[in-house]
């Protein structure tokens, strides 16, 4: 059964960082892509990125480039993605994704419960 558990959300001040993990399990890093979305009250989710291990790359929409750094511990079967200077309009439920193929995924299957990020001003 494939899951996915995010952790690492919380509470910051604007300018701070955030360091989300995504524990995944059931399921081989070798053949699956893992995105990061995140999701804001009253707003549409956007993507962030994807990893997939199988090309080595890693990919973030344009809009997140530069903030926002995704990585993978394969041993570990953990994706992190690294968020600094965090303004404001960054709080959201951060959410990871995976799906069996490379990156770009169009659709994503399986998702974890979300973690929430807030950002104070």
């Amino acid at each position: 059964e494939v899951q996915l558990v995010e952790s690492g959300g919380g509470l910051v001040q604007a300018g701070g960082s955030l360091r989300l993990s995504c524990a995944a399990s059931g399921f081989s890093f070798d053949d699956y892509a893992i995105g990061w979305f995140r999701q804001a009250p009253g707003k549409e989710r956007e993507g962030i990125s994807c990893t997939s291990k199988s090309d080595g790359g890693t990919y973030y929409a344009d809009s997140m480039k530069g903030r926002f750094t995704a990585s993978s511990d394969n041993a570990n079967n953990t994706v992190y993605l690294q968020m600094n200077s965090l303004k404001p309009e960054d709080a959201a439920v951060y959410y990871c994704a995976a799906e069996l193929g490379s990156c770009p995924i169009l659709g994503y299957d399986y998702w974890g419960q979300g973690t929430q990020v807030t950002v104070s001003s």
